[in-house]
């Protein structure tokens, strides 16, 4: 009867101290890991949503920049991470696209992650340098057919959402061309800027400054309607490529056996950071749409999104070891 009595404090101990771990964490530096370099859209989303969420904690939110392997170096430092809290991890789509893209991928987004914050969600955008002879949709498929696997196009990497989008490009337009890896947007963007490169799928915000200057030529986006940030860009869908979709998406994980009420904890104050309006309009004014919602809303959109990129990946015949 004593170890029956023992046994029953014990455990109301623990369901009473779960509340508390809540309400006391954090107190100390919390880090969000980017499995890119820093400067590019995974980062931008990172340092805005971490910057906004220190504030409300008191506490310092550093930003862990760890590209390379497609993002599964820092997408395994993530995953293999003390599950304390104290360490968050800013994944998007490339969690969703390597579990098929890998035959062995270092770690398992649905097995290993606990979905914390839908933080945004845009669009890939092909943009090309001024030099190259197509100023649209169109005219790019069209040269691209006359030119097999002659054009190359840049991206953040391997398993991005903007390689994808080349891909997906490749099968539903009937065209061949050649994918150039980088680890992470900037230096993607680099090479197109000096014609290293014809062209580069990236999200809005890190390619919306030189296509304003001049510097490279905005040819369509993937979303299916026109993006507010760059409503003159047509989409790849009204250019033809009908059905044509990919979005770019960035949210906040944890490791999976982190407290479910830090979670939660988290995830509150995410969303009140994601619905101030400060942020509502940076976030917008940049290209990329403020999401937020329950932890359970963005794993039903993470499986989705597995299962989508299952399909591209299979229709492309791509697989990496």
């Amino acid at each position: 009867m004593n170890k029956i009595n023992n046994l029953v404090i014990i455990a109301a101990a623990v369901l009473s101290a779960a509340p508390a771990i809540a309400q006391t964490w954090p107190t100390r530096t919390v880090r969000i890991i980017v499995p890119y370099t820093a400067g590019g859209n995974t980062d931008f989303t990172a340092r805005t949503v971490g910057a906004k969420l220190g504030e409300m904690w008191g506490q310092q939110v550093i930003i862990d920049n760890r590209p390379g392997g497609g993002t599964n170096i820092g997408s395994e430092l993530g995953a293999k991470a003390v599950p304390d809290g104290y360490t968050l991890f800013m994944g998007g789509a490339s969690n969703a696209v390597n579990m098929t893209l890998y035959t062995k991928p270092p770690y398992n987004t649905l097995r290993d992650f606990a979905p914390v914050l839908w933080c945004v969600q845009g669009a890939a955008l092909l943009a090309a340098h001024p030099s190259l002879p197509a100023k649209n949709a169109r005219e790019l498929i069209a040269l691209a057919k006359s030119r097999p696997g002659q054009l190359n196009y840049g991206h953040a990497g391997l398993g991005s959402s903007n390689h994808m989008a080349g891909e997906l490009l490749k099968v539903m337009a009937g065209i061949n061309i050649t994918h150039v890896p980088y680890k992470g947007n900037p230096p993607s963007i680099t090479d197109a800027i000096s014609g290293n490169v014809e062209m580069v799928f990236s999200g809005v915000p890190a390619l919306m400054p030189h296509i304003k200057s001049g510097r490279l030529r905005a040819i369509a986006i993937s979303s299916l309607e026109r993006f507010a940030a760059v409503p003159d860009v047509p989409t790849f869908d009204e250019s033809g490529v009908k059905g044509y979709e990919v979005s770019n998406w960035f949210g906040l994980m944890a490791p999976i056996k982190v407290p479910k009420e830090v979670i939660a904890r988290i995830n509150t104050d995410g969303n009140k950071v994601l619905a101030s309006s400060e942020i509502k309009n940076r976030f917008e004014s940049e290209g990329v749409v403020p999401k937020g919602g329950s932890t359970e809303s963005f794993d039903k959109f993470i499986r989705s999104e597995i299962v989508k990129y299952e399909q591209v990946i299979k229709k492309a015949k791509i697989e990496l070891q």
